[in-house]
């Protein structure tokens, strides 16, 4: 067990969704392929509810979940973003038998990748106690005994202190290779670090100050500021999951398929500026895609292999 946690705390990725103050201007090199595996096809996911949630907290998370299905390009009609194109983005771009096969771009030979949602635990009396490392993180991963190919989510309620959150991170992903599976975290920053983990849906410490905090899209700050960091961790999860898929720089430090658009939501952004989205003329919510259930998101750019640019649904 010692040598099986070893080994999976050195796949741990430390790229995902950086904390504003340590965003950089966005990728200056191309994100290559290094010919690992990618996480393709039926994912079978795992939610892992660590803490307490509300009913409606995992509503939102769950209902984001079962957007992740690739689709075909949206008629040109179209007038609203959704998560799946989102998720198709990931798929033609990272996931595609031409894009493992060519280095990225691909996307004509495209096996629909999906999430399947296979099971959800939760451990509501904080079993490893309310201050965790990223060990205990895999531990809880690993708990749930993943099959190959499974990627598991965990996700820590406010009260929940993770190593690194806020301070460096705001959620990871990563695996242990010798059993094939795959792991992401994110955490509910809505009571200890809301400007650092939950932007653009609350005022930064930092940075421009004439920039008013966006309204979430489902009226809760924690749970879409968790969603947008998910979003980013299981991109970098499939795309990335053994450390030798598709990356640029450092491999302990990589930028990936949405770290490497790090703070864009929409066009037009800058470092401190979220970019133009759209507004729900109802609730005030901000966002940038329709998921399952008509719940709406605002999910990060995706960097796209064959423009080898940051791409946004808005």
């Amino acid at each position: 067990m010692v040598a099986l946690v070893v080994m999976s705390f050195a796949g741990v990725s430390m790229a995902a969704r950086r904390v504003p103050a340590l965003l950089k201007s966005h990728v200056g090199d191309e994100i290559s392929y290094h010919g690992g595996a990618v996480l393709r096809g039926d994912i079978p996911v795992t939610v892992v509810w660590y803490g307490k949630f509300k009913p409606a907290q995992k509503a939102i998370v769950v209902d984001f979940l079962l957007s992740l299905t690739a689709t075909t390009p949206p008629p040109p009609n179209a007038t609203t973003p959704s998560a799946a194109q989102w998720w198709s983005t990931i798929a033609a771009g990272y996931l595609s038998s031409n894009a493992t096969a060519g280095g990225g771009g691909g996307g004509a030979n495209l096996t629909t990748t999906r999430v399947v949602l296979a099971n959800q635990t939760s451990d509501e009396e904080y079993s490893l106690g309310k201050s965790l490392t990223l060990v205990e993180v895999f531990q809880l991963a690993a708990g749930v005994v993943p099959d190959r190919g499974d990627l598991v989510v965990v996700l820590t309620d406010p009260d929940v202190v993770v190593e690194g959150f806020c301070s460096a991170r705001c959620g990871v992903h990563g695996s242990d290779a010798g059993a094939g599976y795959a792991y992401a975290w994110a955490g509910n920053a809505e009571r200890q670090c809301p400007g650092q983990c939950a932007w653009p849906f609350a005022k930064p410490p930092y940075g421009p100050k004439d920039e008013p905090a966006l309204v979430p899209p489902n009226g809760d700050v924690g749970a879409d500021g968790m969603v947008a960091t998910l979003a980013g961790v299981v991109a970098g999860a499939v795309t990335n999951p053994f450390g030798d898929g598709y990356y640029v720089g450092d491999k302990d430090a990589a930028l990936e398929a949405c770290s490497a658009c790090a703070g864009a939501y929409g066009s037009d952004s800058y470092p401190g500026y979220a970019g133009k989205v759209l507004v729900d003329e109802t609730t005030g919510g901000s966002y940038n895609a329709v998921g399952a259930h008509g719940r709406k998101y605002l999910l990060p750019a995706v960097y796209d292999p064959a423009t080898s640019r940051c791409t946004t649904l808005v």
